[in-house]
């Protein structure tokens, strides 16, 4: 399934809301996801951002691995549906979003938190989805210098 779909149901998901269970479930969904599609750009993207998805793949599998992982049936972990990324800008722009989102819910979870360890495990998670979203922020900016950078090497 295409990258964006993906990410449109994640994010779908995450706002559907729900207990705290079904939220981290969600959260670690998206923090497999991005980990997936960091794996496909440091192996086939554009050249210039390999670095900053293998940090992504890194920074997710961390956001995934601070989380209980959810007891998913077959077929239903979104990162093993992943076939292609289609346009890497569009992809990461809507990946950031979803991110950001995680941040939120993570952020409103560890406030309504009643036991501790529920709490750092949202503080720990609220980290790793920043740091990837930070990520995800710097390859959109140095796509966005690539295509900058374009006209010049054509008009050159």
């Amino acid at each position: 399934m295409d990258a964006v779909r993906l990410i449109v149901t994640s994010r779908r998901s995450l706002a559907a809301g729900g207990g705290a269970r079904e939220t981290l479930a969600e959260v670690w969904q998206a923090q497999a996801l991005a980990q997936a599609i960091g794996s496909r750009l440091a192996v086939a993207g554009p050249p210039e951002l390999r670095g900053e998805a293998m940090g992504l793949t890194e920074l997710a599998g961390r956001g995934c691995g601070v989380l209980d992982p959810p007891e998913l049936a077959p077929g239903e972990l979104r990162a093993g549906q992943l076939t292609e990324l289609g346009d890497a800008r569009h992809t990461l722009m809507y990946l950031g979003g979803l991110l950001g989102e995680v941040g939120i819910a993570l952020v409103a979870l560890a406030s309504s938190a009643d036991d501790e360890g529920t709490y750092w495990q949202c503080m720990e998670a609220i980290d790793a989805a920043d740091e990837s979203r930070d990520r995800v922020l710097e390859m959109l900016r140095r796509l966005a210098d690539r295509e900058l950078t374009l006209p010049e090497r054509e008009a050159g």
